[in-house]
């Protein structure tokens, strides 16, 4: 019993001398004196071997052997650990932080849309459909004949050489599904995706993207097709914009106009963007053909509408002076960088 006793009060000698400079010096104080192994476990586990008329007196010398330990670990913590003036000293609060990458929309993607919130505001309802489409619903119940160029092989891909499937040409199929499906009135607009056998270059790709748009109703009118014109373009371009109209073919349009704005490069005056004609073809539009209202069972004499559709690159090279089709799919982060914060 002596003897223990001597040993507890020579271990808290030897641990009031310790001294430590750094974390590492502190861990070994833990290790040694409060560990799995350490002293304060082999000291308490003499409790059994001490009688039974000393162990309350004795356990109360253990206890407070123990907490002098825990005290003295915690002294030496807080002595080891950085100080708040040399935290300080260590780091700048005043340097400026490291700057994150910030993600932006595809201008293709901000143009689209740009369009559809335009379009939606007079009342036109967002349609889609497939991009892998029938001989129908892209050329048959658009009024394009059998012998109509556009569905020749150089112009549109076919599913394994088959002329039953193909890739959508236009979204005007996406048209055709509605008038297949809904009654009028109708008033919608088709984005997406289409597919041309085209060489690919700084003016043609072999995909493009289109927005076209489809109202039918009673008593519509061909002015009722420009006055929706006039407002989109005003509303993606500006007041400034001038507009024109020239006749134009469509097979599922009679008659058909390609509309004109005037060069925002220019002003009107002449470049090559509008080959010195201070003019820019931006879309193609007309009144919906009584062959294709017939197709799908709408009356052409009560029933009347019209039509007209966009590449989104066009507008995006009008809008951003974007002057080769390549860049929009290239993922040029040069390229993209230049859109961010525009939405």
């Amino acid at each position: 019993m002596e003897q223990l006793l001597q040993q507890i009060e020579g271990y808290k000698q030897e641990a009031a001398a310790y001294t430590a400079t750094d974390a590492d010096a502190v861990e070994a104080y833990r290790i040694k004196y409060l560990g799995t192994k350490g002293i304060v476990k082999a000291v308490m586990a003499e409790m059994r071997n001490v009688p039974n008329e000393n162990k309350k007196a004795f356990g109360q010398i253990l206890n407070e052997f123990k907490l002098f330990i825990e005290s003295k670990y915690d002294a030496l913590k807080d002595a080891a650990a950085p100080s708040a003036a040399n935290t300080q000293d260590d780091i700048d609060w005043s340097l400026p932080g490291d700057d994150f990458a910030v993600g932006t929309r595809h201008p293709l993607t901000v143009v689209r849309n740009q369009i559809v919130s335009i379009f939606k505001r007079l009342g036109f309802a967002v349609a889609e459909g497939p991009e892998i489409e029938d001989d129908w619903h892209n050329f048959g119940a658009m009024n394009l004949p059998e012998d109509h160029p556009a569905r020749d092989m150089q112009d549109t891909f076919y599913i394994n050489q088959n002329p039953a499937w193909l890739l959508r040409t236009h979204t005007s199929s996406v048209q055709a599904r509605v008038m297949e499906k809904q009654k009028p009135p109708i008033r919608v607009i088709c984005p997406g995706r289409v597919y041309r056998n085209e060489t690919i270059s700084a003016r043609a790709h072999c995909f493009f993207h289109q927005v076209e748009g489809l109202c039918i109703d009673e008593h519509v009118s061909f002015a009722d097709l420009k006055q929706t014109l006039y407002f989109f373009v005003q509303e993606m371009f500006g007041k400034d914009v001038r507009v024109r109209f020239r006749p134009s073919y469509f097979p599922f349009t009679e008659p058909s106009a390609e509309m004109d704005i005037s060069c925002l490069i220019c002003g009107g005056s002449g470049c090559n963007v509008c080959k010195h004609t201070g003019w820019v073809e931006i879309l193609g539009s007309g009144m919906v053909h009584p062959k294709v209202l017939e197709n799908f069972n709408i009356d052409p004499n009560k029933y009347t509408g019209f039509a007209f559709g966009m590449g989104i690159e066009r507008v995006c090279q009008l809008k951003y002076r974007v002057n080769d089709l390549r860049l929009y799919s290239q993922n040029d982060v040069r390229f993209l960088r230049q859109f961010t914060g525009v939405v």
